[in-house]
This record gives structure tokens, sequence and C-alpha cells, in this order.
């Protein structure tokens, strides 16, 4: 049986005649050779690991962040524990500085604590860092305010992400170090096998399959999994499109990783998050009767998953109403009436 994934991510090497928008309208992820490789930082990398810190350093504001730090037993894997109850790791507020002297400190142990700085946005603790290293976003020109675009920052030594998702599109830079990413479509989430929805290393479950050391007579699914995944490894100035809820694997490879990524959704700002459906169908329709789940799943399919326009278009203009398009007043209104309706 095969353990391992061989299927490979698309490569763009000359990103100057295929546009972002082009890669983004795709839907499928996508590595773009060298899109950064001008950045200051990353040039900083490439003479040495000791080069970066100093700069990444010189831009720093001092305000603490949030550190995940794990015992060397832990291989540098950010999991849970045996029983799923607990993530295997601890978070503290650190200085940035101190992380990145803890990572220096460490490079040349063979098996060293593991420290990750992860999602840390940008502009709160180095606010001049994206004066020099930066990359425009593309983003639709429409009449209603957008979600906003998070820049982040992601810091640590030789680590695993275990595998999961992310309800935003994603442009991961890998800007010190090397990066592998293991993924898989959205469509995988049953042969994946996830995890709790809480705790969560970062609000989504992670996959319960140890992917060095697969346990298929435990996740007999994951075979088929393997059928549908790609591998994406990134060098330093290389960035990888990561279309939203595909589940990725990021594997930090060297004794010194930086990623800088870009999430967006192209949605309207007033939308919430639709992992509050989620908890809400937990809570209302999960545990129904089979007859009753099977109508409301047509019910979903007419309102929500087919045509958006069907359930509107044979009513007058009037009477719309939600079904509708939605705009900011809508949508409180809206939110409105589920508070209420939840809190009875």
């Amino acid at each position: 049986m095969q353990t391992k994934i061989t299927a490979k991510t698309t490569v763009i090497t000359d990103y100057k005649d295929v546009s972002l928008e082009q890669i983004f309208a795709g839907g499928k992820p996508v590595i773009i050779k060298g899109l950064i490789h001008h950045w200051p930082l990353v040039e900083q990398g490439r003479q040495s690991n000791n080069k970066a810190i100093d700069y990444l350093k010189s831009h720093y504001n001092g305000r603490p962040a949030t550190a995940c730090i794990g015992a060397p037993e832990i291989n540098g894997r950010f999991f849970y524990n045996e029983q799923a109850t607990e993530l295997n790791y601890q978070t503290q507020p650190m200085r940035i500085d101190d992380v990145l002297d803890r990572i220096q400190e460490s490079f040349g142990e063979a098996n060293p604590s593991s420290y990750y700085i992860a999602s840390n946005v940008i502009d709160t603790h180095f606010p001049r860092l994206r004066s020099e290293n930066d990359i425009e976003i593309p983003r639709p020109d429409v009449d209603y305010p957008l979600e906003d675009l998070r820049v982040s920052i992601w810091i640590g030594n030789r680590t695993t992400a275990c595998c999961h998702y992310d309800a935003p599109d994603n442009l991961a830079c890998c800007v010190v170090g090397k990066r592998r990413f293991t993924l898989f479509p959205p469509d995988q989430i049953a042969n994946l096998y996830p995890g709790p929805l809480t705790p969560t290393p970062g609000g989504q479950p992670l996959s319960m399959v140890d992917f060095d050391n697969p346990d298929f007579t435990k996740y007999p699914r994951f075979a088929e999994a393997i059928k549908h995944g790609q591998v994406a490894e990134l060098e330093a100035g290389d960035a990888l499109y990561l279309p939203s809820m595909w589940w990725h694997q990021v594997e930090s490879l060297t004794p010194l990783n930086i990623l800088i990524n870009y999430w967006w959704s192209n949605s309207a700002k007033y939308m919430g998050s639709a992992v509050n459906v989620l908890y809400h169908a937990l809570l209302s329709l999960r545990d129904k009767p089979e007859h009753e789940k099977q109508a409301w799943k047509h019910v979903f399919d007419y309102y929500i998953f087919g045509d958006p326009t069907q359930a509107a278009e044979h009513l007058p203009e009037p009477a719309r109403g939600y079904l509708g398009e939605l705009d900011n007043i809508k949508s409180r209104t809206l939110r409105a009436l589920l508070l209420n309706a939840l809190n009875r």
C-alpha cells in the first residue's frame, strides 16, 4: 500500500506571464517560484540565519506575542495528547526577540525544544517590516466592504503544524528556510479523520493521522486520501497559493523558518463566520430523526447550496427580504434575529 504522497503541486516558474488574479481564479494550489526573492528579509536569510534574525529584530517594537513551546519529546509535532483532550505543548506570552534567541541557541542541538510563533499579525509587532517586504493581493472592485486582509508572520525552528484547514484563501510566502506542505482537497475531510472541535491550536481540528507513520488499521480511509494528496515544497523566496478550505500539513525543515502569509476572503465584511453555522447545526440538526435531517438537507440545498437566486426569483421585489441581496442593514437585522432566537 502506498504510504507516501507522490503527486506534486503545479509550479509556475515565470509568474510575469501569469497574473495573481489568474492563479487565484483557478481555485487549485499553485507554487509560484521566486515570487518574493527580492525581499530584504529573504536576502538576509540567504546569507545566514543569524543575519535574518538580526534584520527581524531591527524591526521589532518589543510587544509580547504568544509563543508555542514543545518539549523535545514531541519532535516538533504540535498535536494533541494521547487522549486528544489537551494539546501537547504549552503557550505563554514572550517577547519575540527572546524566542529568536532561544531558536538561535538551539541551532546546534540534535533534538531541541520546539518554538513556534504562529499567525502573528505583522503590523502589531513589526510596524515597518511590510514597507520593505510586501506584495499586493488583488481584490475585486465592488461597492461594499470586503473582509479585511490579514498579513501574518510565522517564526519557528523545525516544527510540524499538523493537517488542518483554514477558511480564507491563503498566499503563503516562504521567507527563510524550507517548508513542505502536504495538501488535500476539501472533499477528503472524512478520509483525514478530523480531531475534536475543542481544543484546537487555531480554531480548526487537526487530522488524527500521523503522516509519517499512518495507522491504516485505525484510519483505513486515509489510504484513499493519499490518492488525492499533493506535496508542495518551498524554498526561500517561493510562495504557495492555497485555496480556501484545502487541508494542509506544514513542515518546517530547517533550524530557522520564517513564513509570511496573506489571508483574505472576497466576501462582504458584514457576513459572519461560516463555522458558526456548523456549531448551530450541531446544536439544532445533527441529532434530529433521520427523516427530518434528510428533509432539511433539501431545504439547505434550495436556499444555500443551490442557485442563490432561485429562492427569490419568483417573488415580488418587496417580498424577497433576506432571500434577496444582503447588505449591511439586512445582515445586522438577521444577526439580531438569530441572537434573540438563541437566547430564548
